[in-house]
């Protein structure tokens, strides 16, 4: 991370906004699922709608006991670095996915979507208890200014969405401030070639394999050099 970055799309109340806005969203889709729905597959193999509920739900609340912890002096990692090639060998994927099944298998649906309001709610208590400039450090070890892992909350929440969109049969119901962050974080920032004709959310399901690019998309891409962050690339 460059040194005195600091949180380099939007300020940390954006980013809060945009994590708040995505898990109430969540929330109220689940309000309407029932157990037949939670157990259909998702492409996120081998996972079921349950399974990856029970990851994202870890996920959006995993902020609580990092800023119980004792802070790093400084941040060494930001968001696009925190995606690295280590976070996605077979043996890390194979505890995630061991995880997730087994997290499901805790809770019954109806707890375990009270447990995700419940954890993304501790989540944003303990960031707003926080005081300015604090550093986290991740499962991986790496050390975070705070909005900077908050960010990648929101990429969690926003993209595990869609993915649940899909297996449940939805639309999907990225929220606006998500899918700016999700895009910007995506893309450094930079504008989407004007040839693609993309929106956020076409971008963020183009980018992170959820859509496949079309001869025509993938010779805009080559023609003006677009790149975007791949998750574990």
């Amino acid at each position: 991370m460059r040194e005195g970055s600091g949180v380099r799309w939007g300020t940390v109340e954006g980013v809060r906004s945009a994590f708040r806005d995505e898990c109430e969203c969540l929330g109220e889709v689940l309000r309407g699922v029932d157990e037949a729905d939670l157990d259909r597959p998702t492409a996120c193999r081998p996972w079921t709608v349950r399974e990856l509920l029970a990851h994202v739900r870890t996920g959006a609340g995993r902020l609580v006991d990092m800023l119980a912890a004792p802070a790093p002096s400084h941040a060494r990692v930001d968001a696009a670095g925190y995606y690295g090639a280590a976070k996605f060998t077979p043996p890390v994927d194979a505890a995630r996915v061991d995880a997730g099944r087994r997290e499901a298998r805790e809770l019954d649906g109806a707890a375990l979507v009270t447990d995700f309001d419940r954890a993304w709610r501790a989540a944003l208590d303990a960031v707003d208890a926080a005081p300015p400039g604090r550093v986290v450090r991740t499962r991986h070890g790496d050390a975070m200014a705070l909005g900077e892992f908050l960010r990648t909350r929101v990429v969690e929440v926003g993209v595990h969405g869609l993915d649940l969109a899909a297996a449940l049969g939805r639309r999907p119901w990225l929220t606006p401030t998500a899918a700016q962050v999700v895009a910007d974080l995506l893309t450094d920032g930079r504008p989407v070639p004007p040839a693609l004709g993309w929106d956020r959310l076409t971008l963020i399901r183009k980018a992170t394999g959820r859509a496949d690019l079309t001869d025509r998309e993938r010779a805009a891409v080559d023609a003006s050099g677009f790149r975007w962050l791949s998750f574990g690339g």
